[in-house]
């Protein structure tokens, strides 16, 4: 009987048979060992418990990076986005000091804004070989830097140079913070992914309604100079939070590539999502002036700014859930369609209703990029998924710089009415197009 059927017929006695072939003399020794099942369970129990511990251990350090990679991207993204909106407080009292129109003021802003969409994709690229603690805290400092140059004497010249160096510090924010999200949780990113999309929210409705409640006490120039403070402080703090190892890309699964390798999806996305930040920018536009021309003073300003960035960070979880229960497609026709009708109810009622109206329309004005965000994973052109993003905040970013300027003089031409109308008139087009993405988003079986 072989050792082999010998072990077959009796598997309790022996699991592990050891051969050792000696040579010498010219005589050859064999020599076999095996186990006795006793001896190989014991081992085998050990075995097993060293192995649950080293997975058990394994599993925490991941679980502990990718917390500490999703925080450091919320870090990011919550005060690049409060520098971006909180321009917003800042823009009655530079039409004043400058003597500009409304689409005078568009263009001062998308000095920062323009530059800040226009550079995702290089920016991205330049930056691709270098790490994601490293990228984001030079992008955050140099962001700081622009509003430290903004704060510096010299009138109109000096205050657009530091937009403009502050729009390139915050160009490489979204796509390296969300991909970095991306690469951490991998096929489970849409969760950390709408937590990161959250988490500018709250930087829209920290950093501008601190900087209106400061404007009434210090010089414009001592609050900007402050928030650049602030950033200096972020920047430092992201390279103690971020780990220092490389996060190496996330395979997608092969069915988003499979269904995407086309791009026709996601480009039909890009446009949704370059239409859907059109409105939401036009708006904020004219908000201050709106609130002004109804009786409110610069901190009610504030508030009104407030108001609506808390209903915006509501609707990502709002939405989000729309997202999960009722589809895409379903979700944006709601959101669109009642911010469109929030939009224009704000022009008729006094400044105590529009107040109040303001969480709500923040809700549905601001939700809707949440489910469009989470759904560039699934439409990402081959699986790309970093440039995927870079290139849907490159339009995203960029509509939202020029379309105020359209609006501004569709304003400066009529009427701030018209100019808001215009915002929600926008809104009212994405519905049929997101209905034409619906074949896209069906994945083949």
């Amino acid at each position: 009987m072989s050792i082999y059927s010998w072990m077959d017929e009796y598997p309790l006695v022996a699991e592990k048979v050891a051969f050792s072939l000696k040579l010498g003399g010219g005589k050859a020794a064999i020599r076999i060992e095996w186990l006795p099942a006793i001896q190989r369970s014991a081992g085998d129990k050990m075995l097993n418990v060293d192995m649950a511990q080293n997975v058990d251990g394994a599993s925490k350090m991941k679980a502990a990076k990718q917390r500490r990679d999703l925080v450091g991207a919320c870090l990011a993204h919550t005060l690049h986005d409060g520098y971006t909106d909180q321009l917003y407080a800042l823009l009655p009292i530079w039409q004043t000091e400058f003597g500009l129109s409304y689409a005078g003021l568009a263009i001062i802003r998308v000095l920062y804004y323009g530059t800040m969409g226009c550079l995702q994709v290089p920016g991205d690229k330049v930056l691709g070989r270098v790490t994601a603690r490293w990228a984001l805290a030079l992008a955050t400092f140099v962001a700081a830097l622009g509003y430290l140059v903004m704060a510096l004497p010299g009138g109109l010249f000096v205050l657009s140079a530091g937009l403009i160096v502050a729009g390139v510090g915050s160009s490489t924010q979204h796509p390296r913070a969300s991909l970095l999200v991306t690469n951490a949780y991998g096929k489970e990113s849409r969760g950390p992914l709408g937590v990161y999309n959250f988490s500018g929210d709250l930087g829209k409705a920290v950093l501008p309604a601190l900087v209106a409640l400061l404007l009434p006490f210090l010089a414009w120039r001592a609050v900007i100079t402050l928030t650049a403070l602030l950033g200096f402080l972020v920047a430092g703090v992201l390279l103690v939070l971020i780990p220092r190892q490389r996060t190496l890309p996330t395979l997608l699964d092969e069915r988003h590539i499979g269904n995407t390798a086309s791009g026709k999806g996601f480009g039909l996305l890009l446009a949704i999502g370059a239409l859907d930040t059109a409105p939401r920018m036009g708006y904020l536009l004219f908000l201050p002036f709106l609130i002004h021309a109804k009786g409110g003073t610069q901190a009610m300003v504030g508030v009104g700014l407030a108001l609506l960035f808390i209903g915006g960070a509501l609707g990502k979880a709002v939405c989000g859930w729309l997202g999960q229960r009722l589809g895409v497609v379903s979700s944006v026709v709601m959101t669109e369609a009642a911010t469109a009708l929030l939009m224009i109810a704000t022009l008729f009622f006094p400044l105590a209703v529009t107040l109040a109206l303001l969480p709500l329309l923040g809700v549905v004005l601001n939700g809707t990029s949440s489910i469009l965000y989470g759904t560039v994973p699934d439409l990402a052109p081959k699986g790309d998924t970093g440039r995927a993003f870079a290139l849907f905040y490159t339009g995203v970013i960029v509509m939202g710089g020029f379309a105020p300027i359209a609006y501004g003089m569709i304003a400066d031409h009529t009427s701030r009415a018209v100019g808001i109308s215009a915002s929600a008139l926008t809104a009212t087009i994405i519905i049929p197009l997101v209905l034409a993405l619906r074949p896209a988003l069906i994945r083949p079986t």
